[in-house]
């Protein structure tokens, strides 16, 4: 039986015997494509090539590309670990055609591969055709199905739809029809009961797609309508972990030694046992247990992918979605495996034995990748742990008010501000004779989607060709204007805004990338000027955003660059550059760029280090850039360089970059980097590097700001400007030091003396509203509005030094203000809470309606603020009214 390994090679080397290049897989995480965070098929990195923008350094090419779908139309993530096949992460094998061959061949190929090379039975493969569309005016793909019939038999060919077989990038851009290949996995028993044509696309487990060969041959404009392509491009994708599995004879993915070494680890580590062999599908399918260990094996490849390819977990974007993804292994792991400290990282040296060989950058990155995702499971766990106590505070009020159904808008509160998942609020609900609100949850998500979608909601025509060209000719690394023609152009409607998108055939302008921002600057033609807000590279292709149009579309043009902006940004630029290495020379060569933002006002640099960077090496690290920049180091760059070359010369990669056969190789002495961005001529223009702070933004990660140039100049006049206020404040032109550390000593002293006195205070004041309680049916009531009260927490430590003096059958409400902040504080004695079934949290509620403010707690001690001192008195009245004594 051939291993997961030997099948993804024994792939790539029958395409490679047959003409194509094998290209190694792209990152996971995309960075430089608006329309997509992740790679979410094997298509994503020849984009370029297919719109046109590119020509392909090869016709024939292949690839097993990894790839991630958590959203949009392919969201899979709350299948993942229910069924035997649906994953977030997986890998994709690929065969490519640019203009060479297309229908006929492809269709040879995907037969000799899986029926000659890897043995597979035809008798239980069955292929799809495109059947047409009346609506589009296309007509059934009788080609395709012709060539089918030279290997299968006409019942082995079935009519497809338009949903399942005509291929789209998107709303516009290269489509056309596919064929789908599937494979019955059954039983010859089931076979013979029921033809497997007849389960095709009918999610049957075991009759499923393996491979989806995809005949580009159209292009889709923005009315909708087809035209032909001038080159046809063949796109196929065979889903590896499906395949592996038909050829190890297994009925679940999980079952196959792509993920069975990962579960066998999780086992080890949990001590629980994963059903494999010892339960039907059935019951491991709705086993806890054995979907706990699917959901973390799935989702672990995913998070180590991602994090090697430069996406860290985060709040925002890309980010949040491998944040989501760790979170929800965690919950699985929590709820199930009983792991309630991190667990997850502990997996990572498996997976790096089972796939590093393969995509060695895991191998590269795997102590990054532990200590992140260590730090993240320790962080929710923590989360996990308030959302589980929140959720309580619910669940106590929604029995207090008679229900037994939790408010749909609060679970989805919980699920939004701290990550907890519905599926586990209606699981600890249910253990508490509770259900949730569902359809309120549902609401509440679709409110914010439809938000989401809404604020970024583009739409964008069609280009309009002014002049007929080629690609764009950048010219900004050696200028920083140049005579320009429109090639094309294409409004874009926001949701509050419509602007225009300009191709030259020449152009001055950088387009954002690698960190630096686009240029800024003028499109001029006589006395007319367009400005040109912002540049973008999109698909290849280098784009200006302007405002509005020129009156002339066919004119020649003036492309000007704002060559201060431009200048800052290169001395930014350089300067990151210099600091990388000098990073590299105090710290150590461990030091990765994890990503970098390059402005005209300021740089930031994030980079690997698992410690706190002391401000001595902070220091040394300045002086380094500091002395390179006074030695005025001349900029050596190479283009179009070798990418053999480039390492020779000890070249700087990014990992989760894809970098082409030639690349650009910018060097500054002992700094050498792959970088497409604009720098300095010399190191002497950067003029003085600061650095501003230093922070860490994830598990082994910091982050560093500075300054250079103009920026920093001005910087050292407001620090100098600084220090002779505060000399001329303290009097004190010798020892400023001195002077404000002595300062401090005194108010610290007077500080102490001050909570002395407020300590004694609290003691009379505790003694005094003792004495002054009124007992009602046995129970001690304590009411006051202490006026003037400057701390918040004051009335918390009263209420907490009477109760110490009475535990019992006692009812304290005190309203202090400070000015015109009103605060309402109650404390109710555990054994009233107990045997009255009172709650502090619910009163204090009700009640700060009297103040025009709100607040909570729990049934035993509460807070609530609000805006209206006035309604002070009747509030601490009615909090006494609502215990009903």
């Amino acid at each position: 039986m051939m291993t997961a390994n030997e099948i993804r090679e024994a792939f790539k080397k029958y395409f490679e015997d047959h003409d194509h290049l094998v290209v190694p897989s792209a990152p996971m995480v995309i960075k430089n494509d608006p329309t997509l965070m992740f790679t979410n098929a094997g298509m994503n990195q020849f984009k370029d090539i297919i719109l046109g923008n590119a020509e392909p350094k090869c016709p024939r090419q292949t690839d097993s590309q990894k790839c991630l779908r958590v959203s949009g139309k392919h969201n899979d993530l709350e299948e993942v670990g229910r069924d035997t096949y649906h994953h977030t992460m997986f890998e994709m094998l690929g065969n490519w055609s640019f203009g060479d061959y297309f229908k006929e061949d492809a269709i040879k190929y995907a037969y000799e591969f899986l029926v000659d090379v890897l043995k597979i039975d035809p008798k239980d493969l069955y292929v799809t055709v495109f059947e047409g569309s009346e609506e589009e005016g296309l007509e059934r793909d009788d080609e395709a199905a012709g060539y089918w019939e030279k290997y299968f038999p006409t019942d082995h060919i079935i009519n497809g739809n338009k949903h399942d077989n005509f291929w789209e990038m998107g709303d516009t851009g290269p489509c056309g029809p596919c064929s789908e290949i599937h494979i019955d996995s059954r039983s010859e028993e089931l076979k013979a009961k029921v033809p497997g044509r007849e389960l095709v696309n009918k999610d049957d487990p075991q009759v499923i797609e393996i491979w989806n060969l995809v005949f580009m041959q159209y292009n889709r404009k923005a009315d909708g309508s087809l035209e032909p392509l001038p080159k046809k491009v063949i796109d196929t994708g065979m889903g590896f972990e499906r395949l592996v599995r038909t050829l190890q004879g297994k009925k679940s993915n999980y079952d196959t030694d792509v993920f069975q070494p990962i579960i066998r680890k999780i086992e080890e580590l949990s001590g629980k046992r994963y059903n494999v062999g010892n339960a039907t599908e059935e019951d491991s399918l709705t086993n806890p247990t054995d979907i706990a260990m699917r959901v973390i094996a799935d989702h672990l490849r995913a998070i180590s992918f991602s994090i090697a390819d430069g996406q860290l977990p985060s709040n925002a974007k890309a980010g949040y979605v491998i944040r989501r993804i760790l979170r929800r292994a965690v919950r699985y792991a929590y709820t199930y495996l009983e792991q309630t400290e991190a667990f997850m990282y502990k997996l990572v040296p498996t997976l790096v034995d089972e796939m590093g060989g393969a995509y060695p950058e895991l191998k590269a990155q795997e102590v990054l990748i532990t200590k992140v995702m260590k730090e993240e499971e320790d962080s929710f766990l923590r989360t996990l742990a308030t959302g589980i106590s929140l959720l309580e505070n619910v669940m106590a009020e929604t029995k207090a008010a008679g229900s037994d159904t939790v408010d749909g808008s609060k679970a989805f509160t919980l699920f939004d501000t701290f990550g907890f998942p519905l599926d586990l609020t209606q699981l600890i609900c249910e253990e508490n004779g509770l259900k949730v609100d569902e359809a309120k949850f549902n609401e509440e998500m679709q409110k914010q989607k439809d938000r989401a979608r809404n604020a970024a909601s583009v739409e964008t025509g069609d280009w309009v060709v002014v002049r007929e060209g080629g690609e764009t000719t950048f010219e900004g690394w050696d200028v920083t204007r140049e005579t320009s023609h429109i090639l094309r152009y294409r409004k874009v409607e926001e949701k509050k805004k419509s602007y225009y998108q300009i191709v030259l055939d020449r152009t001055p302008f950088y387009a954002e990338m690698g960190g630096q921002v686009g240029d800024q600057g003028i499109l001029r033609c006589g006395d007319e000027s367009i400005e040109i807000f912002d540049t973008k590279q999109e698909n290849g292709v280098i784009v200006h955003f302007t405002k509005k149009l020129p009156t002339d579309l066919s004119a020649e043009f003036e492309a000007i660059v704002n060559e201060k902006a431009r200048r800052a940004c290169e001395a930014n630029h350089s300067a990151t550059h210099l600091l990388d290495q000098a990073l590299r020379e105090v710290l150590g060569t461990h030091v990765e760029q994890k990503g970098s933002l390059v402005t005209p006002n300021y740089l930031r640099f994030d980079f690997s280090h698992f410690q706190k960077t002391t401000p001595e090496e902070l220091r040394q690290v300045e002086r380094i850039v500091n002395s390179r920049i006074r030695q005025n180091i001349p900029l050596q760059e190479y283009r179009d360089l070798p990418i053999e070359e480039a390492e020779k010369l000890g070249a700087i990669a990014l990992f989760g970059e894809k970098y082409g056969d030639k690349v650009r190789v910018v060097k500054f002495d002992k700094s050498v980097e792959f970088c497409g961005g604009c720098h300095v001529k010399s190191t002497g223009n950067i003029g003085f590097f600061c650095i501003l702070s230093e922070a860490s933004i994830a598990a082994g990660v910091r982050r560093i700001e500075a300054i250079t140039g103009e920026v920093a100049e001005e910087h050292y006049y407001m620090q100098t400007d600084l220090l002779e206020n505060l000399q001329g404040l303290f009097n004190n032109s010798k020892d400023l030091t001195a002077s404000i550390q002595k300062t401090i000593e005194e108010n610290s002293g007077l500080q102490k003396q001050v909570e002395n006195f407020m300590k004694e205070h609290i003691l009379r004041m505790r003694d005094s509203l003792i004495k002054d309680a009124v007992e009602v049916n046995g129970i001690k009531v304590v009411r006051t509005v202490i006026p003037g009260m400057t701390e918040p927490g004051v009335a918390k430590d009263l209420a907490f030094q009477i109760a110490a003096q009475l535990p019992e059958n006692v009812i304290i409400a005190i309203g202090t203000h400070n000015e015109d902040k009103p605060l309402l504080t109650m404390m109710i004695s555990k054994n009233l809470v107990e045997e009255r079934g009172l709650h502090a949290g619910n009163i204090v509620r009700e009640a700060a309606k009297l103040i025009k403010g709100g607040g909570g707690g729990a049934p035993h001690f509460a807070t609530a603020g609000g805006k209206d001192i006035n309604g002070l008195q009747a509030a601490v009245d009615k909090a006494i009214e609502l215990t009903n004594l």
